[in-house]
């Protein structure tokens, strides 16, 4: 499995579903068919994207930083 992190190409909007779909060695378009029909259920969905969004680091400061 790979790290946690919002790549720089492939995102749509934030570039959660595609760093989820990385980690989980799964297509980002089967991560967004996942996440909006999950939206379709009560629960906290967006409220969860949002603060995956803020603390995700983006790809670029992760390896700007670990060298």
């Amino acid at each position: 499995m790979t790290a946690l992190a919002r790549p720089t190409h492939g995102r749509m909007i934030g570039g959660v579903c595609a760093a989820l779909a990385r980690r989980f060695g799964t297509s980002a378009t089967t991560m967004r068919v996942i996440f909006l029909l999950s939206c379709l259920l009560p629960g906290p969905q967006f409220l969860l994207y949002i603060a995956l969004w803020i603390l995700l680091p983006s790809e670029d400061k992760v390896h700007a930083t670990s060298w």
